[in-house]
């Protein structure tokens, strides 16, 4: 997949729309940002379960449910994390290839989080159902 995007995203890789060392500043914000994101998001789940071995291979594993720490904020803080890293990237070098690539991730990111939520609520029935009602997918909402 990543050998087919970079032929496909080739020809614009030099198009810049901007160009600024004071992007850089948000954009160390936003990669701080989603480092922060990956680390608080291993630390209530095992390397197997970041890999996503407990669904390749259901039989070998606990199945649980897991809404203490970062996930009692947000249900998939690896895409929040993601979504920052790009973005960071796209702000941060004003390339247009990295803004394109950024959109695709949004677009194939919120089907991918469709199906995870979708395969979590069969496996997890009614509990998955009032933790989806109760946890925003990515963005935390921000209370006053």
């Amino acid at each position: 997949m990543w050998i087919v995007l970079a032929l496909i995203t080739a020809p614009w890789r030099h198009v810049v729309l901007y160009l600024s060392l004071w992007t850089w500043i948000p954009a160390l914000v936003l990669f701080t940002t989603g480092i922060r994101l990956y680390v608080r998001s291993g630390k209530h789940f095992s390397g197997k379960q970041l890999r996503g071995e407990p669904e390749l291979n259901r039989g070998e594993f606990e199945q649980r449910l897991i809404t203490t720490g970062i996930r009692a904020y947000i249900r998939h803080p690896i895409y929040l994390g993601h979504l920052c890293e790009m973005l960071a990237w796209s702000i941060g070098t004003g390339l247009a290839v990295c803004y394109g690539l950024t959109l695709f991730a949004i677009v194939t990111g919120a089907v991918m989080i469709r199906m995870e939520d979708d395969e979590l609520e069969r496996r997890f029935g009614e509990a998955y159902r009032d933790y989806r009602a109760a946890v925003p997918a990515v963005l935390p909402r921000l209370s006053i």
